[in-house]
């Protein structure tokens, strides 16, 4: 990116939200505290009105650009967005999203948008199979009670012990994670932070009642404090048939995959995980595809499975079918 086009992308950039602060900027264009300085500066001797507070950041004061105009390869990637948000969300952020991508062919060129419509036919994202239907206003109600830091009521299914409870929770964000949406919140019931599927929230309500955030953990600092969860994870070694790999590209990385070494035929992987039954219950689908070089706790129990597994059918002959 040349000058001219960073110093006009800092400008939006200074329009998007109160204050802005410089190591943003920085970390955004990849650029130097120093350059992120000099910028500014040009952009003041240019007679933009741009205010700063010491160790806060930086803001506009009475001053707003003209509308904005997008290039081509900006709408590509609205529009590669709105594909995933037709079918990784709700109606109520879909129609929302539909709205907004209107507005923007709008302001487009006719190039642009005769190119939008040609690449609308040509990208596609497959149905999510395993999604369970939502809801149809509950990610934009839920998005909105984070912003406006108000208290919700949910009644929460849990799975584990197939049952419907209450909860008053102050929510702290929204997570996508293992094909799921999920709300971070801090739930007064429980009195600890507590992730609810968003597909397993069977009503929500907004109470209106505002909570502050200044003693709650933020949601970048809540996955943080899990990524770093005292439970014992355990060394793994597996050697794959390479023809297989292809085929464990993301459920991989579910059970703590490290890295992998290249054997030519086959690919030794290293997992640091603390869901060893899990992870040989998957071995299991892989069948002899996979040999297992350590723990010898991990090949225990795929031998007490894999009697289990012969002892049941063993006890249920397969009859001659008709």
């Amino acid at each position: 990116m040349n000058r001219l086009d960073r110093l006009t992308a800092i400008l939006i950039h200074l329009q998007t939200k109160r204050v802005v602060r410089a190591q943003e900027l920085a970390d955004r264009f990849g650029i130097s505290l120093r350059t992120v300085y000099r910028d500014v500066r040009s952009l003041e001797e240019a007679g933009v009105p741009i205010g700063a507070e010491a160790g806060v950041g930086y803001f506009l004061t009475d001053y707003h650009l003209p509308p904005v105009m997008f290039t081509s390869a900006e709408a590509s990637a609205l529009l590669l967005g709105g594909k995933l948000i037709e079918k990784w969300a709700d109606q109520s952020v879909r129609t929302k999203f539909e709205s907004a991508l209107f507005k923007i062919k709008s302001v487009l060129k006719r190039a642009d948008q005769e190119h939008l419509d040609d690449l609308d036919a040509q990208v596609n994202v497959a149905n999510n199979v395993y999604r369970i239907p939502y809801s149809d206003d509950l990610l934009n109600d839920i998005q909105q009670a984070i912003a406006r830091h108000h208290v919700l009521t949910l009644q929460y299914h849990s799975q584990y012990n197939d049952a419907e409870t209450q909860r008053e929770v102050e929510p702290v964000g929204l997570y996508h994670n293992h094909m799921s949406w999920h709300l971070i919140a801090f739930c007064r019931t429980r009195q600890d932070y507590r992730d609810f599927r968003v597909d397993r929230i069977r009503q929500l309500t907004d109470t209106e009642q505002r909570f502050s955030r200044h003693n709650r953990l933020s949601l970048q600092e809540y996955l943080d404090r899990i990524g770093n969860t005292d439970m014992p994870t355990v060394a793994v070694t597996i050697v794959f048939r390479k023809a297989i790999t292809r085929y464990l590209q993301e459920q991989k990385h579910m059970y703590g995959f490290q890295r992998e070494d290249d054997l030519g035929d086959h690919i030794r992987m290293h997992f640091q995980t603390p869901y060893i039954e899990g992870l040989a219950r998957w071995l299991l689908m892989i069948g002899t595809s996979a040999t297992i070089e350590q723990p010898d706790m991990l090949l225990t129990i795929m031998q007490k499975l894999t009697e289990d597994i012969q002892a049941h059918y063993a006890e249920h002959p397969v009859t001659d079918m008709p």
